[in-house]
C-alpha cells in the first residue's frame, strides 16, 4: 500500500492504528458510482460505475454550488438502506482539484456493514469490535477478498479533502470499497504526503482511472482514484510544506516575486518653501541626502530658496516680508531681544545639514 503502509494479501494492517482523531466537519461525499433500479421486482439495485465524480450532501446549497462549478443536474436522492433523503449531482467533471488537510487524511479498514450498522472492522489481523483474529482470513484463507461482497469484509478507504471553490469550511469525504483501488489510493497518498510529511495543506488533483487486472485466468476491470500533487513543478512537491496561500493558488509558486514599489519621492522644494530660516532649508537638504535623492539641480534650487529667505523674501509668494510690522510690536514700543554672549556661537537648527563646503557662496569653488 505504498511507503509507510504494509499490506498482506487481502488485508489491511501494520502502520495504521485505529484511534479516534480530530477532523473537520463533513460537508458531503465524493462518489464514483451509483445504483439504478433493477427491472426485476425482487431484484437488488444494480450498481453503476460513473466516469465522472458524483457529489452528495444533506445540504441542497452545497450541491447546487457544485452543479454550477462542475456541471450536472441537482436531484433529490435517498441512499440505499437509509430513510433520510439527500441531494446529489452527477457532475460532468472527470477531474477534481482539492486540498489535502494537514495530517494523514487516509483511513482504511476491512469493514462489513449490515442494516444494523458496522458489524466488523478489521485491520487484516484483528477484528477491532470483538478483539478476535481476522474472521475473513480464518474462514476463507488468503484469497478471502475474492469472495462475494456479502460474505466477507470489504476493503474500505476514506479520505477527506477540501474543495476550495465550494461554500463553507469542511471536508468532502471520498470513499471506495474496491480491493484493487485501496492499494492505488494509499500508494498515491503516500507519495503526496512525502511532500509535506503531513505538516501542511497540499493541493492535489484527483481523477477516475479505469484499470484491469488478471486474477486466476480472469480479467477484472475496476476503477481507482488517482491522487497526485497539483504543483507547477516536481521540485515544489519535494521542497516541504507550502503556505496556505500557495495551497489555494499553486501557480503562485512559479511566479517571480513582485518587488515592492519604491517609496514616493518627497517634494523637497515644497517643503523648503515652508521654511522660515536658512537652517531649516539646510535641514531639507540633509533629508534629501540621507534618502539618496541629492542632485546638483536640487541643491541649486534649495540654495536659491535659502537666499530669498535671507533677503526677507517669502519663498511661497515672492513678496518681501516686513519684520517690523507694527502689529507684531508691543504697544509700549519695547521689543524683546535675546542677549547672546560674545564668546558663544549661535546654535544651528541642524548642524549636520549644512551646505556642501564646495558650494558655499563666495568660496570660489564649484560643484
Amino acid at each position: 500500500m505504498g511507503a509507510g503502509r504494509t499490506r498482506t494479501k487481502g488485508s489491511l494492517m501494520g502502520s495504521r492504528i485505529l484511534t479516534m482523531k480530530r477532523q473537520a466537519a463533513e460537508l458531503g461525499r465524493i462518489r464514483t458510482g451509483y445504483s439504478r433500479p433493477n427491472p426485476k421486482p425482487d431484484g437488488r439495485p444494480i450498481p453503476v460505475k460513473s466516469k465522472t465524480f458524483i457529489l452528495t450532501s444533506h445540504s441542497r446549497e452545497y450541491i447546487a454550488a457544485a452543479a454550477v462549478l462542475y456541471g450536472g443536474r441537482v436531484e433529490q436522492w435517498t441512499p440505499q438502506g437509509q430513510p433520510v433523503a439527500q441531494w446529489r449531482v452527477i457532475t460532468e467533471a472527470t477531474e477534481l482539484r482539492a486540498i489535502l488537510p494537514a495530517g494523514d487524511p487516509l483511513d482504511q479498514a476491512n469493514e462489513k456493514w449490515t442494516g444494523g450498522g458496522c458489524e466488523r472492522r478489521c485491520d487484516g489481523v484483528t477484528e477491532k469490535l470483538s478483539g478476535q483474529p481476522c474472521i475473513c482470513l480464518a474462514r476463507y484463507g488468503d484469497d478471502w477478498h475474492e469472495r462475494k461482497p456479502d460474505e466477507v469484509c470489504r476493503p474500505t478507504s476514506r479520505v477527506g479533502v477540501f474543495l476550495p471553490d465550494l461554500p463553507d469550511l469542511g471536508v468532502w469525504r471520498l470513499e471506495t470499497k474496491s480491493h484493487y483501488a485501496a492499494d492505488a489510493l494509499a500508494g498515491g497518498l503516500d507519495t503526496v504526503l512525502q511532500a509535506t510529511g503531513g505538516r501542511g495543506l497540499l493541493p492535489v488533483r484527483m481523477w477516475i482511472e479505469q484499470r484491469k487486472a488478471v486474477r486466476g485466468g480472469q480479467t477484472k476491470q475496476f476503477q481507482v482514484i488517482v491522487v497526485v500533487p497539483s504543483l507547477p513543478k516536481l521540485r515544489h512537491a519535494l521542497s516541504g510544506p507550502i503556505s496556505t496561500a500557495a495551497a489555494l493558488d499553486p501557480a503562485s509558486l512559479d511566479r517571480p516575486a513582485i518587488e515592492a514599489a519604491p517609496a514616493e519621492r518627497p517634494d523637497y522644494l515644497a517643503d523648503a518653501r515652508k521654511c522660515r530660516t536658512e537652517a531649516e532649508v539646510q535641514a531639507v537638504w540633509g533629508r534629501a541626502r540621507a534618502a539618496g535623492h541629492q542632485s546638483d539641480e536640487l541643491l541649486a534650487d534649495l540654495q536659491a530658496i535659502a537666499a530669498d529667505i535671507v533677503k526677507g523674501i517669502d519663498p511661497r509668494t515672492g513678496e518681501i516680508t516686513d519684520d517690523q510690522d507694527d502689529e507684531d510690536e508691543p504697544d509700549d514700543g519695547i521689543v524683546d531681544v535675546e542677549v547672546v554672549s560674545e564668546d558663544t556661537e549661535p546654535p544651528t537648527a541642524n548642524p549636520a545639514a549644512a551646505w556642501p563646503t564646495a558650494a558655499q557662496p563666495g568660496s570660489g569653488a564649484r560643484r
